[in-house]
């Protein structure tokens, strides 16, 4: 097992210049930690994410970290070209010495993308083709892709990345399509959601990723190649009583931040189908962990088997959750549950 930080760094009552700071000190006791992978999310016109230029921002933590990956999960492809794309990765993946991680996506909301030039009911298409173009730039020493909605011809690949032939390449989905695309097309996968939700999306992920027999490149730290995992958010204190209380009202404006968007726009509404309103809903049905270290490793333990994943991204930092909390849950993580899972 791995165990990964998943974050939104949406928008809290903090100054933006400080929540950064805190971010940027987080993910360092991270990096400290044993963490494997620093998944940022990429959203725009909306209070969830605060990084809406996620390259930007990986930058500055490529330069505060040493063995950490991170990655987008996801960019929002449509909203980029192969070419700049390319461009970008390679930067990046110099600036952590070869950490860095790919991640895709076509966008799930509607309402974010009608203020792009982008055609929504497109994206999925437009994402599949990029990354045809993006795998061909990054592992060549020119860009040739004619497609429907991309078109190179010798373009010159003077920036290569240092991972060879490039980066790992990771997908994250909630529905049975993307799942199965992720697991055809021989992606890292990472799902969220209810127990239920999330076991269907690992089943139709592995079941088309073995009909593919290997993965789009081999990574040894997961075994057969590929990460399969899930989001889960957690508050470790001393009791489930005292998570609660700190973690209620975080998760609340962290939710409030999520259906923002549904809420402000009808007509084109943004659906939080995977999570909870109600804090009490996302416990029972674990996507949101609290308590003492003992109880979160035991249900971990009964999720990842239950699951059969081999990996986790973790949310400790969300919504108000103050600074000192986020930072004690995941000490408390890798001291004291990280240990009775990593053989898992």
């Amino acid at each position: 097992m791995k165990f990964g930080l998943w974050d939104h760094v949406d928008q809290s009552h903090l100054p933006l210049a400080e929540l950064f700071d805190k971010r940027l000190e987080y993910v360092a006791a991270a990096d400290d930690a044993g963490f494997y992978c620093y998944h940022v999310a990429e959203h725009h016109v909306t209070p969830l994410n605060m990084v809406p230029a996620p390259s930007v921002y990986l930058g500055a933590v490529a330069r505060v970290t040493k063995q950490i990956r991170m990655g987008p999960l996801v960019y929002l492809v449509p909203l980029y070209t192969p070419l700049r794309l390319i461009e970008e990765i390679c930067m990046l993946d110099h600036l952590s010495h070869g950490r860095f991680d790919i991640g895709i996506g076509r966008g799930i909301s509607p309402y974010e993308l009608e203020h792009f030039p982008v055609n929504f009911e497109t994206g999925r298409e437009v994402m599949v083709e990029a990354l045809e173009a993006i795998i061909s730039g990054l592992s060549n020493d020119k860009l040739n892709h004619s497609g429907e909605y991309y078109s190179y011809n010798d373009t010159p690949m003077e920036l290569r990345p240092l991972q060879q032939p490039h980066p790992p390449v990771w997908y994250g989905s909630t529905s049975d399509l993307g799942s199965e695309w992720a697991g055809e097309t021989g992606l890292n996968f990472v799902t969220l959601g209810s127990m239920e939700k999330a076991k269907r999306c690992v089943d139709v992920y592995q079941e088309a990723y073995a009909k593919r027999g290997a993965p789009l490149t081999a990574s040894d730290d997961f075994p057969g190649g590929t990460a399969i995992g899930a989001v889960r958010h957690l508050v470790i204190t001393d009791s489930v009583d005292e998570a609660v209380a700190i973690g209620k009202p975080a998760y609340d404006h962290w939710y409030a931040s999520l259906t923002k968007l549904q809420r402000n726009n009808v007509a084109g509404p943004v659906i939080a189908k995977s999570m909870y309103e109600d804090v009490g809903e996302a416990v029972e049905n674990g996507l949101v962990l609290v308590g003492p270290p003992d109880a979160i490793a035991e249900n971990l333990e009964n999720q990842i088997k239950e699951l059969g994943i081999n990996y986790l991204t973790l949310g400790f930092y969300f919504g108000t959750l103050p600074h000192e909390q986020a930072m004690r849950s995941l000490t408390l993580f890798a001291d004291e549950v990280m240990p009775k899972l990593s053989h898992l």
